[in-house]
């Protein structure tokens, strides 16, 4: 493995993308039975009534169920919509339309409320590539989600959403990265 952080970054991102994309169907599927059921633990074990989630992409684990149970339940739910300054905005995707945004990912189409908008919720779940166990995240590269969590003052619980195998023993890291609070597979809830 190369010493340059960012290198191994890229090397492991490329090999987590190619098992994501490689996975049986019927493995997705159950996988996201397994999250949707963990992510209504977390919601229940928080008392959170407002949250930040993403819309997965057709190879990540699959939020859209949770999100749907979530916003059944009355939980105000904020989607991130990413802007050209590699800035993060939030809508609460009330048109209930989905389109693809800047780097072609899901996004809830509705009312834009502004970067600040996160710093009203109780949890944030975020996508990651991977997470290690000292609660260290792997992204996709793009940094939209350090720089948010590194620029709130008070930051609500972040678990990120991975399947079991990306919960590594170490991921590469660089000083602008994030840690996450937690971690959300198919088959726990890890809080560090």
């Amino acid at each position: 493995m190369p010493d340059d952080p960012d290198v191994q970054k890229r090397v492991l991102r490329a090999e987590l993308r190619e098992r994501r994309q490689n996975m049986p169907a019927h493995e997705r599927e159950h996988a996201t039975e397994g999250f949707t059921a963990r992510l209504e633990e977390l919601i229940g074990s928080t008392g959170a009534e407002s949250i930040s989630c993403y819309l997965s992409m057709p190879t990540e684990p699959n939020t859209r169920p949770f999100v749907n149970w979530a916003e059944a339940r009355g939980i105000r739910v904020l989607f991130p919509i990413t802007r050209e300054d590699g800035l993060l905005d939030w809508t609460v995707g009330e048109e209930e339309l989905e389109t693809l945004g800047l780097h072609g990912v899901p996004e809830a189409a509705g009312e834009l409320l502004g970067p600040m908008a996160i710093n009203d919720v109780d949890l944030i779940i975020v996508p990651a590539a991977a997470v290690d166990v000292t609660g260290m995240r792997l992204g996709w590269g793009r940094g939209y989600f350090d720089k948010t969590l590194g620029s709130m003052g008070k930051c609500p619980p972040v678990y990120a959403v991975v399947y079991d195998s990306e919960f590594v023993e170490r991921v590469p890291r660089e000083v602008h990265d994030q840690p996450v609070n937690g971690v959300v597979t198919p088959t726990r809830i890890l809080a560090f």
